[in-house]
């Protein structure tokens, strides 16, 4: 892979000494080392996004199980709309 930008930022005196030695001990470059911590964690984002658009996607289908089907002549419903909902989702769970 050809790489032709460049980014930089500060670490800790620590940090570096620790990077250095990690990848002395690997025979890499830093810039080597750095790579691939770098495609790992953007790896795992992505995963975890995978995860997270799941999740909503599961939550959306259990709730538009109760889309629109609170019924009623009740003109403060809107008002009340909390409060209904809890309670079909507790009759709803009770079944």
């Amino acid at each position: 892979m050809a790489k032709s930008e460049v980014y930089s930022w500060r670490l800790s005196p620590d940090t570096k000494a620790a990077l250095e030695e990690a990848a002395r001990r690997e025979r890499r470059t830093i810039g080597g080392v750095l790579h691939e911590v770098v495609d790992a964690w953007l790896r795992d984002q992505r995963r975890r996004r995978r995860g997270e658009v799941a999740e909503q996607a599961r939550l959306h289908a259990a709730v538009a199980k109760t889309f629109g089907v609170i019924r009623g002549g009740d003109p403060r419903r809107a008002e009340r709309v909390r409060d209904l909902v809890r309670e079909r989702l507790k009759q709803s769970r009770a079944s």
